[in-house]
């Protein structure tokens, strides 16, 4: 399965292709960030994000996609616009049929790193380790996409195999 994992912000938005293959290997297949300039309309960044995860989804074909959930956040206007990148990434993956599953932060970080209030640099470390990467992933919004979508990875193998022991 190849998974396509989405850290939505209102200034950088990561995303990683993951894949997994037989025996539980997973590997990185593509990452990266799109930057947002502050300056322009939002109406323009929302528009960049669409496009460009597009254009993501369009190169490397992923069987799903995996999103961090709405976190609690003090500034009411900063998750109003983070909400709408969210908005703009579901859709560009709803727009080709793909399904949209998504993950609280706590749940993310205890899937890769095992501790659901790990730190940055420890999820990144973690990332480039499940990924037999040399270095961890930069930037930090990329590497939180990757750890989306191993989350996902590891929460659909784990289904999987309940399901059939209950066969």
């Amino acid at each position: 399965m190849r998974v396509l994992g989405i850290d939505c912000g209102t200034e950088f938005t990561g995303f990683g292709v993951v894949e997994l293959f037989p025996g539980l290997n997973l590997q990185c297949i593509a990452f990266g960030a799109i930057k947002l300039s502050p300056r322009d309309p939002l109406a323009v960044r929302l528009a960049r994000v669409y496009e460009r995860l597009g254009s993501v989804i369009e190169e490397h074909k992923p069987d799903q996609v995996a999103i961090e959930d709405i976190f609690y956040a003090v500034n009411v206007k900063s998750a109003l616009k983070l909400g709408q990148v969210r908005g703009v990434a579901m859709l560009a993956a709803a727009s080709v049929q793909l399904h949209v599953a998504e993950y609280a932060p706590l749940a993310i970080k205890s899937a890769v790193v095992g501790y659901g209030r790990a730190e940055k640099q420890q999820v990144q470390h973690m990332v480039a380790k499940l990924l037999n990467m040399p270095e961890p992933p930069q930037p930090a919004d990329a590497a939180d996409a990757l750890a989306i979508a191993i989350c996902h990875l590891h929460t659909s193998a784990t289904l999987d195999r309940q399901m059939a022991a209950a066969r």
